[in-house]
């Protein structure tokens, strides 16, 4: 078993550490916050009392952390100038594809293992170790990164070269975005047209209008599997972190001259929800903005 450091234990770093140490693993756990410590540690990690604490002799070193320039500067200010030589350095964070390749190209250079491997699937997710990762690196990078993400995920997915990994998160995720707001616009018209919600659900789960943003994530209370949507759209994916990667998404598409229509008018409306206090909530809470007249059934 190995020595890994998890730098970023919030709320996916913060169930993916644990699955880590129930896989026999020894995980120094680090976070600004400490009551995200003390998580971790009740979920089997030991407590660093800094990230170069954490990385210092670690054998792999995995963060997760907000945005590109948290990474670079944990890799930089912590990781680089402590970690031993030819650690195997995995960043789980979503960011620009050009950041996660200058990161890593300057740290494979100083003799050490980076790959990208940002995932997908929420917060559930992380907590049961069922995300999906997808990874960038050398062929001979990722089945050495392989055994240590395979503990958090049902998949673990060979995307390409560095930076690969953070290219199909991006692509992803405004597929996500914008076929959520499509659902969103579907379930609202429905309701409009008299439909029952349930039985329109049983028919577009089943028929062409079926997605994961529909069967596996229902953005209506009581309709389909238990969602965000049966908690006043509580936990789940912030409307703000899809805020972020539909302009990360939006970044990529203008840096190399893609049309990308959909994902612009989906990023247009997430920051409009943003904009009037909904960044907290989960992202399918977006029909609230929709459909004013939407109510969970408390609100009834």
């Amino acid at each position: 078993m190995a020595t890994i450091a998890f730098i970023g234990l919030g709320h996916m770093g913060g169930g993916m550490a644990p699955n880590l140490a129930k896989a026999g693993h020894e995980v120094r756990a680090f976070d600004l916050v400490p009551e995200a410590v003390e998580k971790a540690k009740e979920g089997g990690c030991s407590a660093a009392a800094s990230a170069a604490e954490a990385v210092k002799d670690a054998d792999v070193v995995i963060t997760m952390l907000p945005a590109a320039q948290h990474v670079r500067k944990v890799f930089h200010d912590d990781v680089a100038p402590n970690a031993k030589k030819g650690a195997l350095l995995i960043d789980c964070s979503t960011i620009d594809v050009a950041s996660a390749r200058e990161v890593g190209e300057g740290l494979n250079k100083l003799g050490f293992d980076f790959v990208d491997a940002p995932v997908s699937g929420g917060i559930a997710a992380a907590a049961a170790g069922t995300l999906a990762l997808m990874v960038g690196g050398t062929d001979a990078q990722f089945e050495r990164a392989r055994p240590f993400l395979e503990p958090m995920a049902k998949a673990v997915i060979h995307a390409g070269q560095l930076g690969a990994g953070q290219a199909a998160k991006i692509c992803n995720n405004m597929i996500l975005g914008a076929t959520m707001v499509a659902t969103c616009e579907g379930f609202a018209l429905a309701k409009k047209l008299g439909l029952d919600l349930q039985t329109f659900f049983d028919i577009s789960s089943k028929a062409s209008g079926q997605s994961w943003s529909m069967t596996s994530y229902c953005p209506v209370p009581g309709v389909g599997p238990e969602t965000p949507a049966d908690h006043d759209y509580e936990g789940g994916f912030a409307a703000a972190l899809m805020l972020k990667d539909l302009k990360l998404a939006d970044d990529a598409a203008r840096s190399v001259g893609a049309y990308t229509p959909m994902g612009g008018e989906a990023e247009e409306l997430f920051q409009r929800f943003v904009d009037r206090g909904g960044g907290s909530k989960d992202f399918s809470g977006i029909i609230k903005m929709i459909d004013d007249s939407w109510k969970v059934p408390d609100e009834e």
